[in-house]
């Protein structure tokens, strides 16, 4: 009408009310319609689902445990029984545990590691069977005769090859507890190939325990991750004891767990030895980790990585012997920067 009356009218949504959300339209449905047969066929479908997934679950765990349960019995069986078989069942008993150890899990390990494990620079070295073994944690610089020079007069023993001759003298060594101050060490592979040599510190004349490393020399024009270059790449660690692998039942020496401490005893006794040392350290070079070497030991890390500068070592200084080309007092050099790297004692 045209009486100048103004309409009222209910607000609209462009009065700035807010719309109320339908119900039904939340759920998937138009608004103002019921749900019909098929959003309650929907719901119970999905019902069901759960529960077969219930009973798929309890199912899977109880097979899990069954065969676990069902391994544990049939060792035992195997046990047993090569006694009532006499020695005939020992000796069928050992063959079995030989083949188990030395052939079938070694070859089904490289098998798998070949598919899930890496094969490029993870800092981890690798077994024979392709597990991760140690972590690699110490770095030099300079040449092999340096390197050699500096490893001799810190005290430490170069390892001998492994052969036929070598393996069986540790053998007996470390059954008969004598002396074996070059004995060698099992084979870890860095850059697809195994370590170029290896050194060690025998304790108290007992094979079984000493402190060891292994070095492997970069390939050329090779970088560390963030571009530093090296010559060499070294893992050490501490023996502790000879047990058996958890992944391969194979004979092996254990390690201890903290690899820290055996790294800053190498780099105390290599920079304690030659005032011409220093080292470098590269902070968090690899994310600290708790994890596992091959043998099925347990390693934990800083992730810190020194870098040990050998450069300047003399080589002929090795001629001397370690009393005489280091005397009496501690390179105040050296003993600086094996504070500085370490940030801790050097006891190993």
């Amino acid at each position: 009408m045209s009486d100048g009356s103004v309409a009222e009218r209910e607000p609209g949504p462009e009065a700035g009310a807010e719309p109320v959300p339908d119900a039904a339209a939340e759920a998937g449905a138009e608004p103002g319609v019921e749900p019909g047969p098929e959003a309650n066929a929907g719901s119970e479908a999905e019902s069901a689902r759960a529960r077969r997934f219930s009973v798929a679950s309890m199912l899977d765990g109880f097979f899990f445990v069954f065969a676990g349960v069902a391994a544990v019995w049939l060792a035992w069986l195997v046990f047993t029984q090569s006694f009532e078989f006499g020695w005939f069942g020992i000796a069928f008993f050992l063959g079995f545990w030989l083949v188990l150890a030395y052939l079938v899990l070694p070859r089904l390990h490289r098998i798998l590691t070949t598919i899930y494990v890496p094969d490029y620079f993870i800092g981890r070295a690798r077994t024979s069977d392709g597990l991760l073994g140690d972590p690699v944690n110490l770095a030099f610089e300079g040449s092999e005769a340096s390197l050699h020079a500096a490893m001799a007069l810190a005290g430490w023993t170069r390892a001998d090859d492994v052969t036929l001759a070598t393996s069986w003298r540790i053998v007996t060594s470390t059954i008969t507890r004598r002396s074996y101050d070059e004995a060698p060490v099992s084979p870890l592979f860095l850059f697809g190939r195994q370590q170029d040599f290896a050194y060690q510190q025998e304790v108290e004349g007992n094979p079984a325990r000493r402190h060891h490393v292994r070095f492997w020399r970069t390939p050329d024009g090779w970088l560390l991750p963030g571009g530093r270059r090296v010559e060499w790449l070294a893992a050490g660690t501490f023996d502790r004891a000879v047990g058996f692998s958890i992944f391969t039942l194979q004979i092996t020496h254990k390690i201890d767990a903290d690899i820290d401490v055996e790294r800053d005893h190498i780099v105390a006794t290599v920079l304690t030895a030659n005032p011409n040392a220093y080292v470098e350290v590269l902070r968090d070079f690899s994310t600290g980790y708790h994890s596992r070497n091959g043998g099925g030991d347990t390693i934990r890390t800083d992730g810190d990585l020194p870098v040990v500068v050998v450069s300047e070592v003399p080589i002929g200084a090795i001629e001397a012997g370690p009393a005489d080309a280091a005397g009496d007092s501690v390179p105040v050099r050296g003993a600086d920067a094996a504070a500085s790297a370490t940030g801790r004692g050097a006891d190993g």
